[in-house]
């Protein structure tokens, strides 16, 4: 169990928000913190401090206007620190290749593997084929609907069919090294961990994942550490003092 770090992308600038609230309609967020740093300045504060596998997310669509404006922060980022970051947002088989180059360890994809509310094991194929499974995360976050977990695409937006389950754990793991789940009921809020989720998680033998949502304090993180038997790691990011929060990054990113 250990800390993450992550760099959110919107609009050109380094954010954080309440996950739920992502609109691609007018390129509209809830905010709870918009940085006046690039995204670079916080790559290599995680460099020095020695965190690596933390991700960074182009929240805005290739469609959107401030697309190339967020690709071009989130590549200042990996290029801070080679080899530190995950990226996500967008990845597909016939880009994946341009974020590994532009120095990420990882490619983070959701929407690509999920379409039409299906898993689309075609795609994972031809994504292992492009950069290997060792370079490939799987985003399964979720959203809970009559009672289950749901994973959700388009920067969570949307529903798919899917529910997350051991299972799918497994059945994914085959193409993926890692596995990002956000708790979206949760994310942004600081209004504690999705314990159900969590238990979910801890209950997984198998490769790593990473847990982000809701957590606010030292408290929450030690009752994330008990619902999973700290085999989980997490990461944290409106509740940190460095995006605005009262959690001291100096103190988390050393947690265990």
């Amino acid at each position: 169990m250990r800390f993450r770090p992550c760099i959110d992308i919107h609009n050109g600038k380094v954010k954080q928000i309440v996950g739920g609230s992502l609109k691609d309609s007018g390129n509209q967020v809830r905010e709870n913190f918009s940085s006046v740093h690039s995204a670079d300045y916080y790559a290599e504060m995680y460099k020095k401090s020695g965190l690596w596998g933390g991700h960074v997310i182009l929240l805005n669509p290739p469609q959107s206007e401030y697309y190339e404006d967020t690709r071009r922060q989130a590549e200042r980022a990996l290029r801070a620190y080679p080899g530190g970051l995950q990226a996500g947002g967008g990845i597909r088989a016939d880009n994946a290749e341009y974020f590994l180059d532009a120095g990420a360890s990882h490619v983070i994809v959701t929407s690509y593997v999920f379409q039409d509310g299906q898993i689309r094991w075609e795609n994972l194929e031809l994504l292992q084929k492009a950069v290997g499974k060792e370079h490939i995360v799987v985003d399964l976050s979720c959203r809970k609907r009559e009672g289950a977990y749901h994973i959700v695409t388009d920067r969570w937006q949307k529903f798919t069919d899917e529910k997350l389950s051991v299972r799918i754990l497994e059945d994914i793991a085959a193409y993926c090294d890692e596995f990002l789940v956000h708790g979206v009921d949760v994310e942004g809020r600081s209004c504690g961990v999705d314990e159900g989720l969590a238990e979910l998680l801890g209950s997984y033998e198998g490769i790593p994942i990473t847990y982000a949502g809701g957590i606010g304090s030292l408290e929450d993180l030690e009752r994330f550490g008990m619902i999973t038997g700290r085999k989980i790691d997490f990461t944290i990011g409106s509740a940190l003092d460095i995006f605005g929060g009262k959690l001291p990054f100096d103190v988390v990113k050393c947690y265990e």
